[in-house]
């Protein structure tokens, strides 16, 4: 017998009231892969507002030299 079991929905980070600044690249690892590229929406959990945000400050780091580019 098949038992189907309801994921729990993840919870944004930043609606949490924590927030990302493109100078914490700990933060930002969390949303980047290893190789270097964005991870989606549906992955992360963010919702679509902060995921523009959280995109925003990856490339400010990037062009900073703090994060590298995707590959």
């Amino acid at each position: 017998m098949a038992e189907f079991f309801r994921k729990k929905k993840k919870v944004c980070y930043m609606c949490t009231g924590k927030e990302v600044d493109y100078k914490d690249v700990d933060v930002l690892k969390r949303f980047v892969n290893d190789r270097g590229k964005l991870h989606p929406r549906r992955v992360t959990g963010t919702c679509a507002k902060h995921q523009r945000h959280v995109a925003k400050q990856v490339k400010r780091a990037r062009e900073l030299g703090l994060l590298p580019y995707a590959k």
